[in-house]
């Protein structure tokens, strides 16, 4: 939202606060700013000129010489501009002068004739391309009504003006417009706030005689004002309405156009004006579109509506999208003559859903869609109907309508001062919280220890006890309030989940791991590139029903592709080496289609390349975070019918009965999808389970009183036998005495015979009460050479 100051200043007496301070203490008291322009910088000798004589240039056809009276004198310029009449008042660069952007005025000569200065465009004064007049872009900005030459252009045009950009929050839909910001000033400042004075001097005729009004959906169209205007006269709009639009960010059309925009930024009421000599049977209708019902509006296109859309009607066809944009064939033009001005409310929803439905949303539908006051409806059409009768656009016929059967009244809360000074920790009294309170235009009535605080219209925010106490908090000062310790048991920590989570993600960071963030909503096409099978319940998931595009179109079901996204943009980046981590939750639907909250399912996604990694380094990674997490006892089991990995190389995590996870290389057609060259490798891990069986508390374990004793054993076995056979079998017939069984060596060669393979596994042996002899070492470690033969055909090389 631009707020020009001097507009603002219309409303509230702060001519002698600097606008520094006023910035800092609007943000103070809730109004954030983007920040504060000057609407010309560095400008000087800028004046006002007359143009009182256009002589021909004597040497080039697109060159002209008008004559300027800039009020001492007379003076020769050289232009192109082809919008220029005797008679205009324009702004004039002397020579000397300085154009916003630091350009230099100098003396010279166009084609042997010498310009002793520039004719000034609306550009050239820093006024941006979106807003300049369509018949002065390519021209110059010519200045409607009387000046006193060779003033200055900052005084005489209040260029000298500052602009400040407010961030109007979705809950302040008030706020969206001059009065809503002056209230809020007045506020801050403890200042009264001047309302417009809305008098219209001479009405004639009577608006029955015009036209007539029906609302066919109540539910969508809450309130409908209509005024009629006769003798219209079309004209450009005099230069103090342009450039208080110009300064707001609004690019002026017609005075009929402008004062309606005018309106809307003062009061926050969107307006549409109607050419009511375009409308058929004397009617004018608020229905929903008919199915598969076209229009052309304002802006040329074509628009499709169903029934849910709702529209402004004749007695024969739609003349405009309700709250979004009027319909061509009632456009304002030159040749109107009777207006029908339109200040209607309208459902909030209907119009967000219905905008983004057609694909169009105007300065209209973003108000109409927060939330607007129906109570400020009448007065805006006033409002417009003064402004044409002062500019004498039009006369205004007699009588109004006003459909609203269904009247928003204020409301009141209750609110107690002592939750108030409880919750800001401060010691406000009954009158100094009233005062506060009434400094925001809101009503209060002393009732027992209790206030009574009546709410307007406008203020749809102010529903609750604790949104009054926002509302003190933020007029006294979030600044003075001292700090004080809240009352109660109100200390907050992180729960079990969130402190193993935290633990996780420090481990993962410690063994060189970087954590990654990605979106939740993905493209369908990833379960594609993965190779997920049809009929793979990864395949059920939510689909969106307002998504971005087909990109972010469902919810992940696994952050698998993720995953290998960001691994693959760094792979074409040309990073050699990269090792990554995401915590992140998939959603799984309960049915399709969805008609509850799906199961939000925590996942940990682990995934890398690089020269020197290899399974082997991912896997080493994974049982070290086990191990940190106090996770033991896992087991690697191979997994040949995953689709994500290759079958050769890849294994499920095993707990107990629990599968945790799986860690692989990718399937080779999967690394070819994203463009990989080399093998990466990725464990996808239930982090959910992980969370049940993790304990990362400290248990005291007291070091041993006895020697251990080891032992090598080299078996030879065949090549299909995995290790976790051989450590089975180690381990069930170590009893008490195994401490630890670790593989050292796997060998292939010479002496090994084909389809063989030699293991070689180093144990050690330790009790807890004693010290073992050999012979009961030996006794164990022949009883596992036994079962190891018959079992695996196992033999000690």
């Amino acid at each position: 939202m631009l707020v020009p100051v001097s507009w603002l200043k219309d409303y509230v007496d702060i001519d002698n606060i600097p606008i520094e301070e006023l910035e800092e203490k609007l943000i103070l008291s809730g109004s954030n700013t983007e920040g504060v322009q000057k609407v010309i910088e560095d400008a000087k000798k800028i004046v006002i000129g007359k143009i009182v004589e256009i002589k021909k240039h004597p040497n080039a056809d697109k060159l002209v010489i008008p004559m300027v009276d800039i009020g001492e004198e007379v003076i020769q310029i050289v232009t192109g501009a082809e919008n220029i009449n005797v008679g205009d008042y324009v702004p004039v660069a002397l020579v000397g002068s300085r154009l916003p952007g630091g350009i230099k005025i100098k003396r010279g000569k166009l084609r042997g004739e010498v310009s002793n200065g520039m004719l000034c465009s609306a550009e050239e004064l820093g006024f941006g391309d979106s807003v300049i007049p369509k018949d002065m872009k390519d021209g110059i900005l010519i200045l409607n009504g009387e000046y006193t030459l060779g003033e200055g252009i900052e005084e005489a045009l209040g260029l000298n003006d500052h602009v400040i950009e407010f961030e109007i929050t979705p809950n302040r839909p008030d706020c969206l417009s001059m009065l809503g910001m002056a209230r809020e000033t007045s506020a801050t400042f403890d200042l009264a706030t001047k309302y417009p004075e809305i008098n219209i001097k001479e009405e004639v005729e009577d608006i029955n005689d015009y036209i007539s009004a029906e609302v066919e959906d109540k539910d969508l169209c809450r309130r409908f004002v209509g005024r009629v205007v006769k003798d219209i006269k079309i004209e450009p709009s005099p230069t103090w309405l342009q450039l208080r639009l110009m300064k707001a960010g609004v690019r002026p059309i017609s005075n009929i156009v402008d004062i309606t925009n005018f309106v809307m930024l003062e009061y926050g009421q969107p307006l549409h004006a109607y050419d009511l000599n375009t409308l058929t049977g004397g009617k004018i209708i608020a229905r929903r579109a008919k199915k598969d019902e076209v229009t052309t509006t304002l802006d040329g296109a074509e628009r499709k509506l169903d029934e849910e859309v709702l529209v402004i009607a004749d007695a024969k066809d739609t003349i405009g999208i309700a709250g979004i944009m009027g319909g061509e064939d009632t456009e304002i033009s030159d040749n109107t003559k009777t207006i029908f001005i339109e200040a209607a409310h309208f459902n909030k929803k209907n119009i967000r859903t219905s905008s983004r439905k057609i694909g169009l949303r105007t300065e209209a539908s973003a108000r109409f869609e927060k939330g607007i006051d129906p109570n400020v409806a009448e007065a805006a059409a006033d409002r417009a109907c003064q402004l044409i009768e002062e500019l004498g656009a039009g006369k205004v016929v007699k009588g109004k309508i006003d459909i609203y059967d269904d009247k928003l009244e204020g409301w009141s809360i209750e609110v107690r001062p002592e939750r108030i000074n409880s919750l800001l920790g401060t010691k406000l009294s009954s009158e100094e919280i009233s005062d506060i309170l009434r400094r925001l235009e809101l009503s209060v009535e002393k009732k027992e220890e209790k206030l009574l605080v009546g709410i307007p219209t406008y203020r749809q925010d102010l529903l609750k006890e604790i949104d009054i106490v926002e509302e003190v908090a933020r007029i006294y000062g979030y600044n003075v309030i001292e700090a004080t310790l809240p009352k109660g048991a109100t200390w907050g920590a992180k729960t079990n989940a969130q402190v193993i989570e935290d633990y996780t993600k420090g481990a993962l960071n410690s063994l060189g791991l970087n954590e990654i963030t990605t979106y939740s909503f993905v493209s369908p096409k990833s379960l594609d590139l993965i190779n997920t099978p049809e009929d793979s319940f990864l395949r059920r998931n939510i689909k969106l029903l307002n998504p971005l595009g087909e990109e972010y179109s469902i919810m992940r079901t696994t952050l698998v592709p993720n995953m290998l996204d960001v691994l693959a943009r760094n792979y074409k980046r040309n990073v050699s080496e990269a090792l990554a981590f995401e915590l992140g939750n998939t959603f799984i639907p309960r049915e399709i289609p969805v008609t509850s909250l799906p199961i939000e399912k925590k996942v940990l996604t682990l995934g890398m390349y690089g020269e020197d990694i290899d399974f082997f380094s991912i896997k080493a990674i994974v049982w070290e975070l086990l191990n940190k997490l106090g996770i033991e006892k896992c087991v690697m089991e191979p997994e040949k019918n995953h689709s994500l990995f290759h079958p050769g190389r890849c294994g499920n995590i095993v707990y107990g009965n629990h599968i945790l996870g799986t860690i692989g290389e990718v399937h080779p057609d999967i690394l070819e999808n994203y463009g990989f060259s080399n093998r990466v490798y990725v464990a996808d891990i239930d982090f959910n389970i992980l969370l049940q069986i993790t304990r990362i508390d400290t248990i005291y374990k007291p070091l041993p009183k006895y020697p251990s004793t080891s032992r090598d054993m080299a078996l030879i076995v065949k090549e299909e036998i995995y290790s976790k056979e051989i450590e089975d079998i180690i381990n069930n017939n170590g009893g008490d005495i195994l401490e630890t069984c670790t593989l050292f060596d796997v060998y292939r060669g010479k002496q090994i015979s084909e389809g063989n393979k030699s293991m070689a596994y180093s144990l050690t042996f330790r009790a807890k009460d004693r010290t073992l002899t050999d012979e009961e070492v030996n006794k164990v470690f022949d009883k596992m050479l036994e079962e190891l033969s018959q079992k695996l055909s196992a033999e000690l090389r």
